[in-house]
């Protein structure tokens, strides 16, 4: 199992949608880490867990982009099958992002 664990390897502190609106966005993140992992463990055949703790927070917009983002690029089942989230600090924030992935099926292209 591929693990990113978003607080080590991008921010504590992750900000808004676009990285027109300032540092550490969901843009940016999906971009250099969350492409990346997710075309490796495909590439390999195995799940990339998502550890959502240790942070400070997750706007709704980083959340949409990332997650929400990566299912408007590659199939949406796909997705589902392959990211595992992981959040004791927060568990309702696995389904919030599930629903974002789902919800990106609606809005692609």
């Amino acid at each position: 199992m591929i693990v990113i664990n978003i607080s080590k390897d991008f921010t504590d502190t992750p900000g808004a949608r676009y990285k027109s609106e300032g540092e550490y966005s969901g843009e940016l993140f999906r971009e250099t880490i969350l492409i990346p992992k997710y075309v490796e463990a495909i590439a390999s055949k195995s799940q990339l867990k998502v550890e959502l703790d240790g942070g400070y927070g997750y706007a709704t917009s980083f959340l949409e982009e990332s997650f929400g983002g990566l299912a408007r690029e590659y199939d949406i089942q796909e997705v589902l099958r392959t990211l595992v989230f992981e959040s004791n600090d927060e568990p309702g924030l696995i389904n919030e992002i599930t629903e974002y992935i789902k919800m990106a099926r609606r809005e692609r292209k």
